[in-house]
């Protein structure tokens, strides 16, 4: 991966968003429900980057849906400065909650109107909320497309004629037209090279040092959560099992399946070998979970408790949260583990 530039997280306010006891809930036949979201509770500070990681299928992109408003809640708040997004009150609070918060999708091909010019595309949003007269219209677009590094060129093609960096450079672009303060990013390198992975997390990082944006990075390449982040929430079938900032997330990860995914991370310091943890034992089903810990059977630290009471999320240092009955053993329990392989 080439060198990403990284920005010290300095000046962090207070709390712009925050994501209280949220659950949300699929119904599967007559009386079960699919657990997607279950109690999942963070904030996102003014200024920050929260990477938000997981294996396939734990619900992180959910998380990011639900707090855009693309699915309604089972239960559970999303607070924006204090007030609940989904209780605004009328069309013209909605509309102005709309503009302070966007999201980047993964998927930069699907997520653009394939029968629209770029030009048309970016200018939707413009059009809709009615942000400048149709004079502006042509200048603020070229200011849009300096900000982003799209060239004026582009604009008369369309998503299909673009390769896929450059259809996610539209997408940021998009997401940033209204001015927000928040985007959900989902996935947004995942389906890229490598060498343009580099280039995209570069640019979200500058456009948030520029705007003084606020990000929910959402990603399963811990490599690319590192550099963009500062603080870390990992996810685990539904359910938050750390949270931290990423140096004490990577120097003194705490829950046992935070260790086996950073232990998955590729190495190329040969001088350093680490031990690879390969987890075994089934995956619990997030249909109707019992009220214990999910990662209990998969766990080489599992005990009896854990397969009869559920650990809460609760703070073992200042800022580092942690699911686990036995957080503060983690570290000397590691030699247990299965053991599969070295990483070079």
């Amino acid at each position: 991966m080439e060198q990403i530039s990284t920005k010290a997280a300095e000046g962090q306010e207070s709390d712009l968003i925050q994501v209280k006891d949220l659950k949300k809930y699929f119904k599967v036949g007559d009386k079960s429900f699919l657990h997607a979201i279950d109690g999942v509770s963070f904030s996102v500070k003014h200024g920050e980057t929260l990477g938000l990681v997981g294996e396939s299928g734990c619900g992180k992109s959910t998380v990011g849906t639900v707090m855009m408003r693309l699915q309604r809640p089972t239960s559970g708040q999303v607070l924006m400065d204090g007030k609940n997004i989904f209780q605004t009150r009328g069309r013209s609070e909605d509309m102005e909650l709309r503009k302070r918060m966007q999201i980047i999708f993964q998927d930069p091909y699907s997520s653009l109107n394939p029968k629209k010019r770029i030009k048309d595309i970016l200018a939707e949003s413009y059009k809709i909320h009615k942000t400048c007269t149709r004079q502006q219209l042509s200048d603020t677009i070229n200011q849009l497309c300096e900000t982003t590094g799209i060239s004026t060129d582009m604009l008369l093609q369309y998503p299909h004629e673009l390769d896929g960096g450059k259809r996610q450079v539209v997408g940021i672009a998009r997401a940033l037209s209204l001015h927000p303060e928040f985007i959900v990013c989902d996935e947004p390198v995942s389906a890229l090279d490598v060498s343009v992975q580099a280039k995209i997390i570069n640019l979200l990082m500058d456009l948030q040092e520029q705007m003084h944006l606020s990000y929910l990075f959402i990603s399963h390449d811990l490599s690319v959560v590192k550099h963009i982040s500062h603080r870390i929430a990992v996810m685990y079938l539904g359910q938050l099992v750390e949270l931290a900032s990423k140096e004490d997330l990577f120097s003194d990860t705490r829950h046992p399946y935070s260790i086996a995914l950073l232990s998955a991370i590729p190495k190329v310091d040969v001088d350093h070998k680490v031990k690879r943890i390969v987890l075994k034992g089934d995956v619990p089903s997030p249909i109707d979970p019992k009220p214990v810990c999910r990662f209990a059977s998969r766990c080489w630290m599992s005990q009896e408790i854990c397969f009869q009471e559920a650990p809460p999320l609760q703070e073992v240092s200042p800022g580092h949260c942690v699911a686990c009955h036995f957080a503060d053993k983690s570290r000397e329990r590691m030699k247990d583990a299965t053991v599969t392989g070295i990483d070079g």
